[in-house]
C-alpha cells in the first residue's frame, strides 16, 4: 500500500478536534510506532514538531504528511533535527518549539533504538550507543521540557518502552534501558506532580509490526515467529500503540500518571521467550545431604 493511501485512512477513537490547540513534540516521529502517533495527533488538529538526527528523513516525511492535512485543520508538522544523545541539541529542539508556538503541551519520547545480539557479543560501543539513545536521551528529553516549559505551566509525557519484564534474550542492551525508562517514569510522576506535569510509558510488544522495525532488524520473519506467543493469535498494529499514546496525553487520563501500559495482545501473560534453551546439565540441584554428612562428621569430631 502506498504512503499517500495509508495517510488518506489516519482516524481515532477520540473526537475530531480534541488537540486543536495543543502543541506535541515526538522524537522519531517519521517512521513507524512514531509517525503513527504523529499522524493521529495530527488528524486530531494538534501542531507537531517531529525530531530525529536524520533531517532528510524528517523532511520527507513532514512533507507527505502536511500534503494529507485538511485545509480546516490548524493542524501542522515541523521537522527539527535532533540527536537526543546531545545535550545542546535537545536543549535547542525545546526552545525553538517554544519560541515559535509560544507553548509545549505534549511530550512523546518514541526514539531510540537498538539491534539484536548475544549479550557476551555486545561491545561496549554498542552498549553505550543504545543505552544512551535509549535511557539518556529519554531522560534529556523530559528533562529539558520540564525546565523549559512544564515546570510552570504543566504538560503530558508519554515515553514509548518495551516488553522487558522477563528480561529480554538477545535485547539485553534496550531491555537494560527500557526497564530504567520505566523507573523514571514512576519517579518523575512523583517529583513534578506538583507542577502539574503528568507522565506514563506505554510498552508495545516485540510483536507490533513496522516496515521500518523489520528492516531495521533485517529478517522480515521475526514478527512472524511470535505470533504462536500471542494470545491474540496476530500481530500488533502500530496505530494500536498511537491510540493509547493519544489517550494518555488526553484528558481521559487526567487522574492517571506513573503508569505503564503494556500493548502486546496478552504475550507477556502467555507467552515464552522465542529464544531456546538446549538441553544440559549445568545448573545442578543444590545437595544438601553433603552439607548434612559435612556437619555431622564435624559434630562427631568434637564429641572426641
Amino acid at each position: 500500500m502506498a504512503a499517500g493511501a495509508r495517510m488518506a485512512k489516519v482516524s481515532s477513537v477520540l473526537r475530531n478536534g480534541l488537540f486543536n490547540d495543543k502543541i506535541a513534540i515526538v522524537t522519531g516521529g517519521a517512521t513507524g510506532i512514531g509517525k503513527a502517533i504523529t499522524e493521529e495527533l495530527l488528524h486530531l488538529g494538534c501542531k507537531v514538531v517531529i525530531a530525529s538526527r536524520n533531517e532528510e528523513k524528517i523532511i520527507k516525511a513532514a512533507a507527505e504528511m502536511t500534503s494529507r492535512i485538511p485545509k480546516s485543520s490548524p493542524a501542522e508538522v515541523l521537522p527539527i533535527q535532533c540527536n537526543i544523545r546531545k545535550e545542546e541539541q535537545v536543549q535547542n529542539l525545546i526552545s525553538k518549539t517554544v519560541e515559535k508556538y509560544g507553548k509545549l503541551d505534549f511530550l512523546v519520547n518514541n526514539g531510540g533504538g537498538q539491534f539484536p545480539s548475544p549479550a557476551a557479543d555486545i561491545k561496549l560501543k554498542g552498549w553505550n550507543a543504545v543505552v544512551e539513545t535509549n535511557l539518556t536521551g529519554t531522560f534529556l528529553m523530559c528533562k529539558e521540557a520540564y525546565n523549559q516549559w512544564m515546570k510552570d505551566n504543566g504538560g503530558a509525557i508519554v515515553n514509548i518502552i518495551a516488553d522487558m519484564w522477563k528480561g529480554f534474550p538477545l535485547m539485553s542492551h534496550t531491555g537494560a534501558a527500557r526497564a530504567a525508562v520505566d523507573n523514571i517514569t514512576k519517579s518523575l510522576s512523583i517529583e513534578w506532580a506538583e507542577s502539574g506535569v503528568r507522565i506514563n510509558s506505554v510498552a508495545p510488544g516485540s510483536s507490533i509490526y513496522s516496515e521500518t522495525a523489520a528492516a531495521n532488524y533485517g529478517d522480515a520473519t521475526i514478527f512472524e515467529a511470535a505470533i504462536p506467543y500471542i494470545p491474540a493469535q496476530r500481530l500488533g498494529k502500530t496505530e494500536e500503540i498511537s491510540g493509547m499514546v493519544c489517550f494518555l496525553l488526553s484528558p481521559a487520563s487526567s487522574f492517571i500518571t506513573g503508569e505503564t501500559v503494556k500493548i502486546d495482545g496478552g504475550a507477556s501473560l502467555y507467552g515464552t521467550h522465542t529464544w531456546r534453551i538446549s538441553k544440559h546439565d549445568k545448573m545442578p540441584a543444590y545437595t544438601w545431604e553433603k552439607d548434612i554428612e559435612a556437619q555431622e562428621a564435624n559434630d562427631n569430631k568434637s564429641k572426641l
